[in-house]
């Protein structure tokens, strides 16, 4: 698996961004949230239509706003295909309207790269990567197939990265630094 400290590798793919007839689909790029100036997490699911991962799609895009004000970029991401992707979100009650990207790396080549693959089956883990404004990668959470995120602490962790401080254990927004 790719390390803290480390580029965030350099990726092109299409994403379902919209159920919109003619508005569904467009391209992210690594370089896309650094020439925003913005941070970016990215979590990564294994597979479309099962039990866990749209529990955890919501979950992320309920706090869509928390990120974006945090000028962070969410983007989830999976092996299934873009098709696949409208597909669910045209058929999920709760996907429909979600704001979060769905990145389709049909090829594998980012979930490869990532090293996050499965052995067995060759999908992704569930693997959140926060990654700063020059693409570096800040943290990284994995986690077995069966078992959701937490997604406050996704928020809490980025928060801690982007003070530039030390944070003691247990440490929430608005505590004090190191």
């Amino acid at each position: 698996m790719i390390s803290l400290g480390e580029k965030f590798p350099k990726f092109n793919k299409k994403a379902v961004v919209s159920i919109e007839p003619g508005k569904e689909f467009a391209n992210i790029t690594s370089k896309d949230h650094i020439n925003a100036g913005k941070w970016m997490v990215m979590f990564w699911y294994p597979k479309d239509f099962t039990f866990v991962c749209p529990t955890e799609i919501i979950e992320f895009d309920n706090h869509f706003d928390e990120f974006a004000a945090k000028d962070t970029v969410l983007v989830a991401a999976s092996t299934d295909s873009e098709f696949v992707h409208l597909a669910w979100r045209n058929n999920h009650p709760g996907l429909g309207r979600i704001k979060t990207p769905m990145l389709a790396d049909t090829s594998k080549s980012l979930a490869e790269e990532l090293g996050i693959l499965t052995a067995e089956e060759k999908v992704a883990y569930r693997v959140t990567f926060i990654v700063d404004n020059e693409g570096t990668v800040k943290w990284i959470c994995a986690n077995d197939l069966s078992i959701g995120r937490n997604v406050p602490e996704v928020l809490r962790v980025l928060v801690a990265l982007q003070t530039g401080e030390l944070t003691p254990c247990n440490w929430e927004p608005g505590m004090k630094t190191l």
